[in-house]
């Protein structure tokens, strides 16, 4: 809902992943959180809890419309991403949600810290009934025992965030065993799931894969993939943790699992401090070392005949091994007793599940860089997407556009839809941006179609060098070239505007189509208007790359259009 109880359930790419997600897996659970809110909900304030009733109708409409319009079920609904909570709020929600009919949508909070949501629960019976499951991030494999008195479900409910090579899985192997041994989490959720975004992005390759050359088509199925399989393959939503786990006498930890029926899947894992650092917490010293640990299958356990093993081995080759079948374990002659030897670094499943398997896929097609020469005019007459290929909004909405008005060369736009600063969760930028190319560029000429729709007030640039992005958009340097409704230009070394080269009166006004060139050489920045030279040989010395852009003055109505740019070495 870009506006006030506008309804359009077919924006992003999230539809479409999810629908995805359960072609492959129909069971997948799917879970929504709001980090920022429309604008329109906070009636002038950064804040979603104005209107109770109006966030939860926001929320709800979009759960009912996910099933609906996509058949999609919603399966937990949270409250504010690492944000406050508001304790009516929840309740306003789960009335709704039930009033509604859909009471199986579960709701998790806070997604924050343990507290102070474990004691408000505590402390009010109603809060304790609408909340399904106690949601907490990077806890650092340890709840606290307010969180425990509730009885409730105990999740990491954002986890991970580590850059995705073996240190990242050696994070990743440590926290799905011991999120539950030291925290009693039965659920470890990673931020994210594929680092599809530029990288040099804050927390560039943060993802279980990566995915980032939409250009190429190279991905790479980085480790904490076949991380996640040790558990993911082996057991699901809904088996049971067994109590007789825990720590290794020489470090490391195991889990085990049953569904209830017969089956059993045990996962050790020995990742030493150096080799599994996570992002955050800080992780105090551990020591592991060379061992042997003897398990023993008591109770109905104790007839399994047979139990297959996977293994996994961080660390530089030729000892990496990742994921691999070894001999399957033959358990009758032993009265259900194993040992295994266990040495540094190392992912072992034991499991009576026969399932298992190291999927495979054809090879990648070779990584590229984004291309040197670079065109969209955005002419397409029923995008499958609501956005533009490549183009990353920092701060804004850009979509997709049609003119029904203009038969002629701009029938078929990009435009900025966000006419008010939405309630963020990070220190959005006070104007919109979105980027696109390489980082690395550095000599570049951008050159695209704008059309400022507001009066007076209305203001649209491009740029080159970009140097930031994310939570640090607002402090993001470059060469940006501006023209304002007013009749006036101007370029910038920041997107704020602060940082100011050039400036002057121009023959401008809103709802005209301009052409808008900029070239960057060197130090040297040159600019012009419908082809007409406007400055030459501005001299700039920071920063010395970054990505193009394009943007507006404020949250306003701006087109865009035969967007170009061109980079030289």
């Amino acid at each position: 809902m870009h506006y006030a109880l506008e309804e359009n359930y077919f924006r992003g790419y999230e539809w479409w992943l999810m629908k995805e997600a359960k072609k492959r897996n129909p069971n997948i659970i799917l879970m929504g959180l709001p980090w920022s809110f429309p604008g329109w909900l906070g009636k002038g304030f950064n804040w979603p809890y104005v209107n109770l009733q109006l966030t939860a109708y926001y929320v709800v409409t979009w759960i009912a419309g996910a099933k609906y319009y996509h058949d999609l079920d919603i399966d937990y609904i949270g409250i504010w991403n690492e944000r406050s909570f508001d304790i009516n709020y929840i309740k306003v929600l789960r009335r709704m949600l039930n009033y509604q009919g859909l009471q199986h949508v579960k709701i998790i909070a806070s997604d924050n810290l343990w507290e102070p949501i474990s004691a408000s629960m505590l402390l009010d019976p109603e809060l304790m009934k609408a909340i399904d499951v106690i949601g907490a991030h990077y806890p650092g494999t340890h709840t606290v025992k307010d969180a425990k008195l509730t009885k409730k479900k105990l999740w990491s409910s954002e986890d991970f965030s580590t850059l995705n090579n073996d240190v990242g899985a050696g994070c990743w192997g440590r926290i799905l065993n011991q999120n539950y041994i030291n925290g009693f989490m039965t659920s470890t959720i990673a931020w994210n799931l594929v680092a599809s975004y530029y990288e040099q992005l804050p927390y560039g390759r943060s993802g279980l894969m990566t995915a980032q050359e939409p250009w190429s088509g190279h991905y790479v199925v980085e480790a904490p993939i076949w991380i996640t399989a040790h558990t993911t393959q082996f057991t699901q939503p809904g088996w049971y943790y067994l109590k007789t786990v825990g720590h290794l006498e020489k470090g490391g930890s195991y889990v085990a699992l049953t569904d209830g029926l017969g089956n059993l899947t045990i996962i050790i894992e020995t990742m030493s401090h150096r080799h599994s650092m996570c992002i955050r917490p800080l992780l105090p010293y551990f020591n592991v070392s060379h061992q042997y640990a003897t398990f023993d299958l008591k109770g109905s356990f104790s007839e399994i005949p047979e139990m297959q093993v996977w293994y996994t081995k961080l660390g530089k080759s030729p000892e990496r091994v990742i994921f691999k079948q070894l001999d399957a374990l033959w358990l009758p002659d032993s009265g259900g007793r194993f040992t295994l030897e266990l040495r540094e670094d190392e992912l072992f499943t034991i499991t009576t599940l026969i399932t298992g398997s190291k999927g495979s896929y054809p090879l990648p097609p070779k990584s590229k860089p984004f291309p040197r020469v670079y065109k969209d005019d955005f002419n397409v007459d029923y995008p499958f997407f609501s956005e533009a290929p490549n183009f990353a909004d920092q701060t804004g909405v850009f979509e997709y556009f049609m003119n029904a008005e203009d038969p002629g060369e701009h029938r078929f736009t990009l435009r900025q839809v966000l006419n008010q600063r939405p309630i963020t969760w990070a220190a959005d930028a006070f104007n919109t941006i979105s980027i696109i190319g390489d980082y690395e560029w550095s000599n570049v000429t951008i050159k695209c179609d704008v059309y400022i729709e507001t009066l007076e007030k209305g203001g649209v640039f491009i740029a080159g060098r970009v140097n930031k992005g994310g939570i640090l958009i607002r402090s993001a340097r470059g060469v940006f070239f501006w023209i304002f409704a007013n009749g006036t230009y101007r370029v910038t070394g920041d997107l704020a505007g602060w940082v100011i080269y050039a400036a002057g009166p121009v023959e401008v006004m809103a709802q005209e189509w301009y052409t808008l060139t900029l070239t960057i050489k060197g130090h040297l920045v040159s600019g012009k208007l419908n082809g007409k030279s406007l400055w030459t040989d501005l001299h700039v010395s920071f920063p010395e790359n970054g990505w193009a852009a394009i943007g507006t003055r404020s949250f306003q109505f701006v087109q865009f259009d035969n967007f170009h740019v061109e980079a030289t070495p």
